[in-house]
């Protein structure tokens, strides 16, 4: 997020486990961040708004996901289908297959 664009996506990749080498976890944080003064400490304060985690599942490596609780409209055209969950599951496999980030 910057200055301009108030909008993120923060990823974090859990897994593999001791008790499943093959689990692997995409945790997904959609926010919105907003900036503030506060005067009686003299500091600048950030606050993430509007914020929903979802939890990208796979037992096969990463190779395919599973995506429990899904309840938001993430391409934002006024309806929670199979093209949010398309979306989605396409973010935590992208992610899942950066070696470095």
């Amino acid at each position: 997020m910057s200055i301009l664009n108030r909008r993120g996506i923060f990823l974090q990749k859990l897994g593999p486990t001791v008790v499943n080498p093959n689990e692997v976890l995409v945790s997904m944080q959609f926010a919105l961040k907003e900036e503030g003064w506060d005067a009686e400490n003299s500091l600048e304060t950030t606050a993430l708004l509007d914020s929903t985690t979802l939890i990208a599942s796979s037992n096969d490596g990463g190779r395919s996901f599973k995506i429990r609780n899904f309840n938001k409209d993430i391409d934002g055209d006024g309806d929670i289908d199979a093209e949010d969950m398309v979306k989605l599951l396409a973010l935590a496999k992208a992610y899942v297959s950066i070696a470095a980030p």
